[in-house]
């Protein structure tokens, strides 16, 4: 599916990273899974930020706020943690990275932008994005989020593997229906068997990682 026109809203609050200076451009390039040269003052491009075995530690949507000035918004209290990976290979790079943190507590959107969240599809870090552990494969979000033409950047390896091969995740981000007691944290069974792990609720609904060869939900895939 397509970026729905009103991913704003089931966002919430969002921290602000900000890597600012002549080098920003270029350093960034070689930082993220997305493309970052060429951008034009205002466009947006969606990014992975991986460690080096391809494991996601940050999502974010990077903004060309000036010719110097790029903005990466990512969820709230995921900022410092995106800061530190990014200035971790700061060398004789001349930009300078600041987060302002969200309006709001992490995880805590408003109950309206929890449901359209879940409902669409949408990963946040901290629920089904676990940094360290989680794999770009099973978001749903590798085609509008990385750039498999770009030149080399940390993670590339695992993310290029996969996608070359056609190798699906072990498991998969799925939208499923389940019960009022349902929790995060709840095992996902069907027919007396366990499968996968949900991670967000919202009323009957909610997302799961769910083990591949499951029959159960639908899968989660953007672009």
């Amino acid at each position: 599916m397509e970026l729905p026109a009103d991913l704003d809203r089931a966002l919430g609050p969002r921290d602000i990273v900000s890597v600012v200076g002549p080098d920003a451009e270029s350093y960034l390039h070689s930082q993220v899974s997305q493309v970052v040269t060429g951008m034009t003052v205002g466009e947006q491009r969606w990014t992975f930020v991986l460690d080096p075995s391809g494991k996601i530690l940050g999502l974010a949507r990077i903004t060309r706020a000036d010719d110097e000035v790029y903005a990466l918004d990512t969820d709230a209290g995921a900022g410092e943690p995106l800061a530190e990976r990014l200035r971790r290979f700061m060398i004789r790079v001349d930009a300078a990275i600041e987060v302002t943190a969200a309006d709001g507590e992490p995880g805590e959107p408003d109950a309206d932008a929890e449901r359209r969240r879940v409902e669409i599809g949408w990963p946040r870090i901290g629920a089904e994005i676990v940094p360290g552990e989680t794999l770009v494969a099973g978001t749903g979000l590798a085609a509008v989020a990385v750039s498999f033409t770009k030149g080399c950047y940390p993670g590339q390896e695992l993310v290029e593997r996969m996608e070359s091969r056609g190798a699906d995740a072990p498991k998969s981000l799925r939208r499923v229906p389940v019960g009022d007691d349902t929790h995060p944290g709840d095992p996902l069974v069907v027919d007396g068997d366990e499968v996968g792990t949900v991670t967000s609720v919202a009323g009957g609904s909610a997302l799961a990682w769910v083990r591949r060869g499951a029959d159960v939900g639908e899968i989660v895939q953007f672009g």
